[in-house]
């Protein structure tokens, strides 16, 4: 396999859900930031079948409904014909809000369009990634930021191309995670009462961020989302509690079981946490 894409994972401190007809008109403001951890994903070209395959951490699996949506998609958009074989290597928990959706999904365009030689930029792929997000329900910002790398500030939803975004000046924290389990995205973005708590408490978010962009107003936001919108529960705040000290700040992975912190520090104390560094460079081809 010629074909390799490493695009970091992202979690996200708070945000605001913006929704409209058009799903490259969709998606999340807010802000997160992007881990040295993410998805490896190499594909090679089977000239001699019409079909997907995909092979996540050396497993071949039947149902992986983001990385076929998205060849699907590329499919559509430049009329590609044969097989592919896509395998991803993830780094970090499946649906606990590290972005993995969306990672998986812009590997495996970034690496096809490179594989087989097709007519497509970097921002479509993003657009074509971002679709598959917003149709499937798995998120609505990861993406862009995933791009962008950092502590990403997205201040205006969509995929590259009409989203925009900025970033927290910064060097040298390290984030420490924790996951006590998955949770279902689409349960909660897709909830009328929970967008609009979501919504609620998000309002003026942004703008106090932009105004003061540090990484401790970053996570003095994100801890106050959590409990502002009810999505933190007692077990994930006993636990941002005890992270807390001595780092930053603590807060939830948006959206998963997860807790995460910034720290000056890349030592912890807590049991079963892992340390990453952030990553400023962004989705990328692996030579």
């Amino acid at each position: 396999m010629k074909a390799a894409v490493f695009v970091p994972s992202h979690i996200t401190g708070f945000f605001e859900i913006i929704r409209k007809d058009d799903p490259l008109r969709t998606g999340s403001r807010g802000a997160g930031v992007v881990l040295d951890r993410g998805v490896m994903t190499r594909v090679r070209a089977l000239r001699s079948e019409d079909k997907t395959r995909v092979v996540i951490n050396g497993r071949t699996v039947k149902d992986d409904p983001v990385t076929r949506r998205a060849v699907e998609l590329l499919r559509e958009h430049t009329g590609f014909r044969g097989g592919i074989k896509v395998c991803h290597k993830i780094q970090v928990p499946v649906g606990c809000g590290f972005g993995t959706s969306a990672a998986c999904a812009l590997g495996t365009i970034l690496a096809a369009v490179r594989e087989l030689e097709l007519p497509v930029t970097v921002n479509t792929a993003g657009a074509i990634a971002h679709r598959v997000e917003v149709e499937l329900g798995t998120g609505l910002g990861d993406l862009i930021a995933e791009l962008t790398g950092g502590i990403v500030i997205r201040t205006r939803e969509g995929p590259p191309g009409y989203g925009v975004t900025d970033r927290i000046v910064d060097q040298g924290l390290h984030v420490i995670s924790l996951t006590l389990g998955e949770l279902d995205t689409s349960s909660i973005i897709t909830d009328a009462g929970h967008v609009e708590r979501i919504n609620r408490t998000a309002s003026g978010m942004m703008k106090k961020l932009l105004k003061e962009p540090s990484p401790e107003l970053f996570m003095r936001l994100s801890r106050e989302f959590a409990e502002r919108t009810g999505l933190i529960n007692p077990e994930l705040r006993e636990m941002a509690d005890s992270m807390a000290e001595d780092t930053v700040g603590a807060s939830m992975a948006m959206l998963g079981n997860t807790v995460f912190a910034l720290s000056e520090n890349p030592d912890t104390e807590i049991e079963g946490a892992t340390v990453s560094g952030i990553d400023f460079s962004g989705a990328r081809f692996i030579d």
